[in-house]
């Protein structure tokens, strides 16, 4: 929304449409979003391969699912930087890498998850 001005707040099927096109553009435009997709469907390969539990699937998904997340709002963060501080600044330059740093500790984590999962559902 705009400052100052009083619009109505969108529908909520709007809002739900407009979380699309975010989806969307983030998917089309950001080579991220596409590795974290991609990784995602590796798990689920490998999930009905080794035939997981009901237990195990409920953290795959939460998984997947904070990962793309985490990397949308990295994207989101990094691209309101772009948008304030067009040219180079060392703040801009600090807060972009810290939104990074966040997206690689969550995907280190959900990695380490990860091996528990398959390593427990291979050794069963």
């Amino acid at each position: 929304m705009i400052p100052g001005r009083h619009p109505s707040h969108p529908t909520f099927r709007r809002s739900f449409l407009f979380a699309i096109q975010g989806f969307r553009t983030a998917v089309r435009q950001e080579r991220n979003i596409k590795v974290m997709l991609a990784g995602g469907a590796v798990a689920v390969v490998a999930g009905l391969i080794i035939g997981l539990d009901l237990m195990s699937w409920a953290i795959v998904t939460l998984c997947c699912g904070v990962v793309i997340s985490s990397e949308l709002v990295n994207t989101a963060i990094e691209t309101v930087v772009d948008l304030v501080s067009p040219e180079f600044h060392p703040l801009a330059g600090r807060a972009k890498d810290i939104a990074a740093a966040s997206e690689l500790v969550l995907c280190v984590a959900v990695g380490i998850v990860g091996l528990l999962v398959y390593v427990n559902a291979l050794l069963r």
